[in-house]
């Protein structure tokens, strides 16, 4: 495959998260990696819900491999994280569901074992400032990758590309926070995806990266809605509950909060 349009580069962006959690059973989530120019040059980072990393006995990251500077489809290269939890940086803000872990050690890793990963970073500018942001409508289609129900294609090692709508005015802070909800069908295992808003119908002009999926909202049995944090297990339920395809997205803004407070306290 050539990666050669916008569309298929978010095929890339991702990387798959499998987990042990801490009762013994298997988890998986989505991450992404990311890219942010600063003073001291670029950094590439991988990004994902801190609920997906924290309380972890053991994890690791799924890569595709690399060949001639294409992705050699269907081989996968994973690497294992000693003390999981503790790798990643989370976020200053504890109720702001986002950590990351920078690619450069991953990639080192890769390397001493004669193994290139093939990344696609999405680029923070392509995260909207506030014009951009009040140029979308209330309803704008969304687009967003990641392992739902730890579903993938197996063979080719690639995510699942889903599609729905923003559901509340992404120019908006739902309930005053930055987030906004989509009306789409958000699993177990889409924790941590990447969401996109298209406005250009053209093949290579990169979509707007406009948040991380972060919750689903319940139907309780008493008929309360509630957003909890999608699973990381496959096999997570919460009994007596149904999910009503409403998803929650913390925006792409606080994952460059992230991304700074990190630069800051490492770089300066």
């Amino acid at each position: 495959m050539q990666v050669d349009t916008a569309a298929k580069r978010l095929l890339f962006h991702t990387v798959r998260v499998d987990t042990v959690l801490a009762d013994g059973s298997l988890g998986s989530g989505t991450a992404f990696v990311i890219e942010h120019q600063h003073p001291k040059g670029r950094a590439r980072f991988v990004v994902t819900n801190r609920h997906l990393v924290e309380g972890v006995q053991r994890g690791a990251l799924v890569f595709t491999l690399a060949q001639d500077g294409q992705p050699a489809i269907g081989q996968r290269f994973q690497i294992d994280i000693e003390q999981f939890p503790q790798a990643w940086f989370l976020h200053p803000d504890e109720s702001v569901d986002l950590a990351l872990v920078p690619l450069r050690p991953l990639l080192e890793a890769a390397e001493a074992r004669g193994a290139q990963l093939y990344v696609q970073a999405i680029d923070t500018r392509h995260i909207p400032d506030a014009a951009a942001c009040s140029a979308f409508d209330a309803l704008e289609e969304v687009l967003f990758v990641g392992y739902p129900s730890g579903v993938w294609d197996q063979f080719n090692a690639l995510p699942i590309l889903r599609r729905g709508s923003t559901a509340t005015a992404a120019e908006l802070d739902f309930e005053g926070r930055p987030e906004f909800l989509i009306d789409a069908a958000v699993y177990p295992g889409s924790s941590g995806s990447p969401v996109f808003v298209r406005r250009s119908n053209t093949s290579q002009e990169a979509p707007w990266f406009v948040g991380v999926v972060a919750a689903v909202f319940f139907r309780e049995e008493a008929s309360r809605l509630v957003p909890l944090p999608v699973p990381a297990s496959q096999g997570g339920t919460v009994l007596g509950s149904e999910m009503i395809d409403l998803g929650l997205v913390i925006k792409a803004s606080a994952v460059r909060v992230l991304i700074e407070a990190y630069l800051k306290r490492w770089l300066d």
